[in-house]
Order: C-alpha cells, then sequence, then structure tokens
C-alpha cells in the first residue's frame, strides 16, 4: 500500500512519515505551499520512500490527479490548515469552488468532511489522523508531577462545560479560564494565540486584579462527534510555553482524543514551569 500524506504545517506530518515509514509503507506526500515546513523536502532527499509533491491550498484536482497517478487508495491528513486561510486570497481550482458554494457553512467540519467524501468519491479513503499514533494519544489522569489544586479543577469543571458547548458548534476547541470566568474562547488563531490572548486580557485587568484569581486555566477538549480523520486535538511543547508567557497554571485534555506530542519534552517543560496537565475521561 502507498500511503497519502496531506501535510499541514507543524510536526504532526512528520510523526506520520516516520511512524509509516517504520511500517515499511513508501508515502507520497502532498505538501501545502501555504502551510507545509520545507523541512519535509530534505527528509525525501534522504529515504526514497517517499515523493513530494507541492501544490496550493486551492488545488484540489490536482490533489486527486497526483494521488491517482501515484496509486494512493488510502491517505491521512495531518497538520494544521489555518481555517483563515479559506478566507485569504488564494484562489480555489473548479472542483474546490464548487465544493465550497456547496456547503451551507464554512465551518471545519463541513468543509474537510466535504473534502474526504470528494476523495473517497474518486477511491481514495481518508482514514484517521491517529491511525500511526495510537500511543501519543493521552490516557486518563494526572500527567504531571503536580495534580490541579481546587481552584484549578473548579475551573476545569466550568472550562469543560464551555469548551464541549463552543466545540459543538465547531468554533473551536479550547477555552481559557480565571476563577470560573471565560476569558478567551479559540476561534481561527487556534489554540497557541488564543492562550497568549488570555494572558493579554488578563494583564490589562488593573481595579479588577485584586478580586479575580489570576492564574489561567487551559481546557481542550475534541467535538462531541469528533471525526478522528481530521482537526484532531493536539498539544505540543508550544502549547505549554505559550501557557507560560500567559501566565497559564493548568492545562486539561481528553483522554483518548488529543494527541501528546514530544510527550516527555512537553512534560518535563510543564514540570519545570509548575503547570499541571491532566487528561479527563469522556
Amino acid at each position: 500500500m502507498t500511503l497519502g500524506l496531506i501535510a499541514g504545517n507543524g510536526r504532526f506530518p512528520f510523526l506520520i512519515l516516520d511512524a509509516a515509514r517504520a511500517q515499511g509503507l513508501p508515502v507520497v506526500v502532498a505538501a501545502i505551499r501555504e502551510e507545509t515546513d520545507a523541512e519535509i523536502d530534505q527528509r525525501a532527499g534522504v529515504d526514497s520512500g517517499i515523493t513530494v509533491h507541492w501544490l496550493s491550498l486551492g488545488e484540489l484536482s490536482r490533489l486527486i490527479e497526483l494521488f491517482h497517478k501515484e496509486g494512493v487508495q488510502k491517505a491521512v491528513m495531518a497538520g494544521q490548515v489555518k481555517h483563515k486561510q479559506i478566507f485569504s486570497s488564494i484562489r480555489p481550482d473548479w472542483r474546490l469552488a464548487k465544493l465550497l458554494l456547496s456547503l451551507r457553512t464554512r465551518s471545519t467540519d463541513m468543509l474537510l468532511g466535504a473534502v474526504a467524501k470528494v476523495l473517497g468519491d474518486e477511491g481514495i479513503e481518508l482514514i484517521s489522523s491517529t491511525a500511526f499514533l495510537e500511543p501519543l494519544l493521552a490516557t486518563e489522569g494526572v500527567l504531571s508531577a503536580r495534580a490541579p489544586d481546587e481552584q484549578e479543577l473548579k475551573n476545569i469543571e466550568y472550562g469543560l462545560s464551555v469548551a464541549r458547548a463552543v466545540a459543538g458548534y465547531d468554533i473551536g476547541q479550547t477555552v481559557v479560564v480565571a476563577a470560573q470566568a471565560c476569558v478567551a474562547v479559540e476561534a481561527m488563531e487556534g489554540t497557541d494565540a488564543a492562550i497568549e490572548r488570555a494572558g493579554r486580557l488578563m494583564g490589562s485587568l488593573t481595579d479588577t486584579a485584586s478580586t479575580l484569581e489570576r492564574r489561567l486555566t487551559v481546557v481542550k477538549v475534541a467535538k462531541p462527534h469528533q471525526d478522528m480523520r481530521f482537526d484532531v486535538p493536539v498539544i505540543g511543547i508550544g502549547t505549554v510555553e505559550a501557557m507560560i508567557r500567559a501566565g497559564a497554571s493548568c492545562l486539561s485534555v481528553e483522554a483518548g482524543r488529543t494527541l501528546l506530542f514530544d510527550r516527555d519534552a512537553l512534560l518535563a517543560r510543564a514540570d519545570e514551569a509548575g503547570i499541571a496537565i491532566v487528561a479527563t475521561p469522556r
């Protein structure tokens, strides 16, 4: 089997590459010009089992033609593609334009689900993005050296109710909470940017600062009916660094539905900063 990899930004595509190659699978990478790290070319240069083709985010027809030519029947999406790119100056080809016009909304689920259907109709099955990375899924319980304290547990309980409601509308998957009040909700900017925005908001408080618990708790969830083929919640060391900059002291993720990248380094950095990380049941 030749695996097709639709590569977005970040380290996710490289983890898929490593896992697929460890199983001896040849990989054809569709690298998105607006998103994918150029390092992917270097990987292809040292591994004859990896072929990289660069294309624009708007070139859906070319993607299909490429996979047909390379004999790809199963593909995986890995790495973020910023939702705001939909509203950028990128010009969609006729197939993507037709798809966009057919959508009731342009939410992540609606858009990627439609792309998955188009690929399926062309004989290309989009499989779970965690298919090769199940060991990286968060396991239930306290993951850090420090457990959440009483105030953080209250923030998590409140944050879960808000985050799940927001995720149900496919707006975002993360909320940032202080003193059981919602400080920031993730939208198109992504998790780390939402955390940093929350830090700026808390830093701007003056008169109310003495009456509020200023520590931030970050709560990230999967969608109620999460499609594991795309947009799976991911936490990396960059998220911990964003929390440190924002003054956040606790992170809650969902067990079994959140990928932890560079787990050992991530937890070591969290422990160094005194950040509590817990994986809650679904």
